[in-house]
């Protein structure tokens, strides 16, 4: 174990030029007979040097050009985290993102815990399954459950085709390029800026379509800039991502923090609604991650 969707080593590329066949030797008897060419004039000389060396730079292989990253989805990955926050009052947790991939199919499952772990006062289980595309993620299905201490349980579930998505209400909508849901966004994005589909530079804009529970939306995140994040292993730079939500106090408002020395793996992530509540989950540990095989044979569950 290591840490999260991650990025396999790029093979390093050292061009080989060809070599340069040595010039054949030439019979005893041509060289007897032939008649020595005059040394040419030191100009002359200069000029001959440049000019061969100008036919060999002409004639050597170019460098390549170096070619987006290459990603390798890693079998497993688990991202710790601690929760603070404020929802009707202050709140203590702890959450976890474990990311599991069987072959091309995968499966992203996103625990959230308010309260102590033996008495919790909320628990909520977030999983998205599907496919693994050259594009990156393909959901096929969500699911969300939702349990409250005294309360009952709650569930919604989305499904995904080629056609569109079915809501948890039960309404039809049409499908559209690139289409996450709330859980499989966060490994989007670190596959998006790895690989280098996306850019990220202050100011910038990156837009996400987004499938809820009841409704799709595109989400369109502003490029803060990059802060650094003071973890229990020490300071980690990270780039700060937060949507543009304002004028609607009713939805939740995601913030992402990306860190480039962790693969670009969300170590902060900020869930708001309105102006006082909000959760804050912040990484607890250094991730842990398979790179080859799956925990246990098949992990998808």
């Amino acid at each position: 174990p290591a840490s999260a969707p991650q990025p396999g080593p790029v093979d390093p590329v050292d061009p080989i030029a060809d070599s340069v066949p040595a010039s054949a030797s030439a019979p005893e008897s041509a060289v007897a007979e032939s008649t020595p060419a005059p040394a040419p004039a030191p100009a002359q000389a200069d000029d001959a040097a440049a000019a061969a060396v100008s036919e060999t730079a002409a004639s050597a292989p170019a460098d390549p050009l170096p070619g987006p990253p290459t990603f390798a989805w890693p079998a497993s990955t688990r991202l710790s985290y601690t929760l603070t926050g404020n929802v009707r009052g202050e709140v203590l947790g702890t959450a976890q993102v474990e990311w599991l991939r069987d072959g091309g199919r995968y499966q992203v499952h996103l625990d959230v815990v308010v309260g102590p772990g033996f008495a919790p006062l909320m628990q909520r289980r977030m999983t998205s399954d599907g496919e693994i595309t050259p594009q990156g993620l393909v959901p096929r299905r969500y699911d969300e459950r939702t349990q409250v201490a005294f309360g009952r349980t709650r569930t919604a579930s989305l499904h995904f085709d080629a056609d569109g998505v079915t809501l948890a209400n039960g309404q039809r909508h049409p499908g559209l390029p690139a289409l996450q849901d709330t859980a499989s966004q966060f490994v989007q994005l670190t596959y998006l800026f790895t690989t280098g589909a996306e850019r990220l530079q202050p100011g910038g804009r990156i837009e996400m379509p987004l499938a809820l529970p009841r409704r799709v939306d595109r989400w369109v995140y502003d490029v803060i800039g990059e802060e650094v994040l003071a973890t229990p292993f020490g300071p980690v730079p990270a780039w700060h991502l937060r949507p543009q939500r304002e004028g609607d106090a009713s939805s939740l408002s995601i913030e992402a923090w990306f860190a480039p020395s962790l693969q670009y793996l969300p170590v902060r992530i900020v869930i708001r609604r309105g102006t006082d509540e909000f959760i804050d989950l912040m990484i607890e540990r250094l991730p842990l991650q398979a790179a080859d095989e799956p925990l246990g044979g098949s992990a998808l569950r």
